[in-house]
């Protein structure tokens, strides 16, 4: 295969095929300008309640500016940095000191200004920048920015070893139209982002309303029609206990019998578990569900990580080793115990039971002591398929997002050389 044919992407727009290659240059090259933002380090800059923000490269994602717990420098006294160290529309923000790699584009016209870690660069007319953004964003995936990092205790790319770096480019009405692509896939991509964390917020502020707060026995939100208190009871009067039986990641196999393992409960799970994708080849002893047993990690590294309760949606799923399991008697439904121990008063207690320090563990022993607080059988029916919903809303808005965030990483492969 010649050089030629190594700088053609796999994929191109209609109109493109035919065209020249793409050319090698370097990024200092494309751009007109280049410099890094206010030395804020130490006590040099001081901040105050209102004024012009300031952008710190924790601020930056890949593809994506953010000013949640932006910072503000008094207008006045910091007037020398106006307009210099103002961004402008189409300016490609790169954090290269400390944490080195995300790069934005800045996509709007509004003032603030940017600290010490973060490099500013204006692209020349025949540059497209969101398509040197994105071939920025590409090196970083390869690791190649830490590669050629320098320093001790705050690592950083030097600005001059970052304007040799070697990008390949195509001319500018190819590198627009890549540019325009992408911008939209990210502006999707944006979109699904506000949902989900709008639909997570929605349910955390449920939780907060309708379980009730301490001391009381009333929640502050209730569905039609129910008035009563609620009860508390130690949880021990009102389940059987028992826990799951061996099995280890390394006990993990492609294809066999579906399997729980207790550190799966703190990442990948809701409060209803249906599917599962880890699998064993089963052994003797199994400790195999039978459906609507609430779970709870046995151990972790903190009291708040093994607080928390997912329900087993249906029967014949292995439970696995450090895994404490509840079965609720006819009293309790299942999913509004799982929410009640991973929230609110009894997950406070239960972090406080927890004993360990390099590694916490939570006995059956300690949740039997929990003081549970419950309404009707009806309302707490109620309020778990309330749950449900706005977890099966939350999933759909993660898997949204997942495929959106797939089908970038594969278009970057296919669409850049």
């Amino acid at each position: 295969m010649s050089e030629q044919t190594n700088l053609v992407p796999k994929r191109r727009f209609k109109e493109f095929q035919n065209t020249d290659a793409w050319e090698q240059r370097k990024l200092g090259d494309l751009l007109e300008n280049a410099y890094q933002g206010i030395n804020t380090a130490g006590d040099k800059v001081e901040y105050s309640e209102s004024g012009v923000k300031i952008l710190q490269s924790k601020h930056i994602t890949s593809g994506n500016i953010t000013f949640d717990d932006a910072r503000y420098l008094d207008r006045d006294r910091y007037s020398e940095y106006l307009p210099k160290y103002v961004p402008n529309v189409d300016d490609i923000l790169f954090a290269n000191i400390g944490t080195i790699g995300p790069s934005a584009v800045v996509t709007e016209v509004k003032e603030f200004l940017i600290a010490w870690n973060i490099l500013k660069m204006t692209p020349k007319k025949e540059s497209n920048a969101k398509f040197i953004q994105l071939q920025l964003q590409r090196l970083n995936i390869k690791r190649y920015f830490e590669s050629v990092t320098t320093g001790n205790a705050t690592k950083f790319v030097n600005k001059d070893e970052m304007l040799r770096t070697q990008i390949i480019v195509p001319e500018k009405k190819e590198q627009s139209k890549i540019g325009e692509f992408f911008a939209n896939l990210d502006n999707l991509i944006t979109l699904h982002q506000r949902k989900l964390e709008k639909a997570k917020a929605l349910k955390s502020a449920y939780l907060s309303e309708m379980f009730p707060a301490e001391g009381e026995r009333v929640p502050k939100r209730r569905f039609a029609g129910f008035t009563q208190p609620w009860e508390q009871r130690k949880l021990g009067e009102l389940a059987n206990f028992s826990k799951g039986n061996g099995y280890s990641k390394g006990d993990l196999v492609e294809n066999g019998y579906p399997i729980i393992l207790y550190g799966r409960l703190y990442v990948n799970y809701e409060t209803v578990i249906n599917v599962i994708d880890t699998f064993v080849d089963i052994k003797a002893n199994s400790v195999i569900s039978e459906g609507n047993e609430v779970i709870v990690p046995a151990s972790g590294e903190t009291a708040e990580d093994i607080s928390r309760a997912s329900v087993v949606g249906k029967p014949g799923i292995i439970l696995g080793g450090d895994l404490n399991i509840i079965k609720p008697n006819s009293k309790i439904d299942p999913t509004f115990l799982a929410l009640t121990i991973s929230n609110g008063k009894q997950q406070k207690e239960m972090s406080k039971r927890a004993q360990g320090k390099s590694v916490v563990h939570l006995h059956n022993s300690d949740l039997k002591q929990v003081n549970f607080l419950y309404p009707e059988l009806k309302e707490q029916q109620k309020i778990g398929q309330f749950f449900v919903q706005l977890d099966n809303l939350i999933t759909l808005h993660q898997r949204k997002l997942e495929k959106l965030q797939n089908l970038k990483k594969a278009y970057l492969n296919e669409m850049f050389v």
